[in-house]
């Protein structure tokens, strides 16, 4: 039986976390070419490829990543010995790393990481960015997850998996006290107030503007616009704090929704929020993405 050499782990560890051949010996005092040879021997047992060379730097592998993983289990596990016998006894846990688009609704991230959070036994490492940040972060190894609005571009030479786990109706949302400037009829009537009514609508960029500018020019209004937004949050903020209406997802106001705070003014069927979680088809996948991507997407 073969046994794994807990010295090149070492070695490959402290690599990984310099992340440079030259930085990793002089941590460990030990010749770069020594290291190197260490480095080769590990490969040989595991049978894997653990860095790739970019320029001057080394970047894990994707099984590199899951040597990583157990090699800090391993090496934390031997801190936790020595903790455990000077009377201290730290609780590790297992981590899944997501990253989510930084316009993406909160409420809808809490909902959907929730059975996690419940759980208590795995750590949540969350990370917010721009789309292509995240897809780069998810790219190297540093991510087993992006929660994004969008799906990856998917060509004959990407391995992107972009699984649609909800579907979110939007609304045209406000106070409950909202005027409108006619006298005909009471309550609100769309498309046609929109030429009176203060508008806070999401970025230029996104599906949901994209969507209601082809509603208004097909109807051929010209609405009121108070404020342009991408954050989601912030977008919650306008809603409760402005007199006029806003065009969000309802699930980024379902608690002012609920406590009547606001009112959904009027739903648009036309236009949807989708939600997606992108991976990449792993080798070794992080076994707690399966708590994510099994959930019935319209359950979430």
């Amino acid at each position: 039986m073969a046994f794994l050499n807990y010295h090149h782990l070492r070695y490959f560890w402290a690599i990984a976390h310099e992340g440079s051949m030259t930085r990793a010996a002089r941590r460990l005092n030990v010749a770069a070419s020594s290291l190197s040879v260490q480095l080769k021997g590990l490969e040989d047992q595991l049978g894997q490829k653990l860095f790739d060379r970019r320029g001057r730097t080394l970047q894990l592998t994707e099984a590199g990543r899951v040597a990583l993983d157990y090699a800090d289990s391993v090496f934390t596990s031997g801190d936790e010995l020595l903790n455990t016998l000077k009377g201290l006894n730290p609780d590790q846990r297992p981590a899944l790393r997501i990253g989510a688009v930084a316009t993406l609704s909160r409420n809808f991230q809490m909902r959907l990481m929730r059975p996690l959070i419940v759980r208590g036994d795995v750590e949540l490492v969350l990370r917010s960015g721009t789309f292509q940040e995240l897809l780069g972060q998810l790219d190297d190894h540093q991510l087993d997850l992006v929660l994004a609005n969008q799906p990856a571009m998917i060509d004959a030479e990407s391995d992107w998996q972009n699984p649609l786990i909800s579907d979110q109706p939007v609304s045209l949302v406000g106070p409950p006290g909202l005027k409108f400037q006619r006298k005909r009829v009471s309550g609100f009537r769309f498309p046609e107030d929109l030429v009176n009514v203060p508008l806070v609508l999401p970025g230029r960029s996104g599906t949901i503007r994209a969507g209601f500018d082809r509603l208004m020019d097909q109807a051929g209004i010209s609405p009121v616009i108070l404020a342009e937004v991408d954050d989601m949050a912030l977008m919650r903020l306008f809603a409760r704090a402005h007199q006029g209406l806003t065009l969000v997802p309802s699930v980024v106001v379902i608690d002012e929704l609920n406590s009547g705070v606001l009112v959904e003014h009027h739903q648009l069927p036309e236009i949807r929020e989708a939600f997606y979680a992108i991976t990449r088809r792993r080798r070794f996948p992080n076994p707690w993405l399966a708590e994510i991507l099994i959930a019935n997407p319209k359950d979430v």
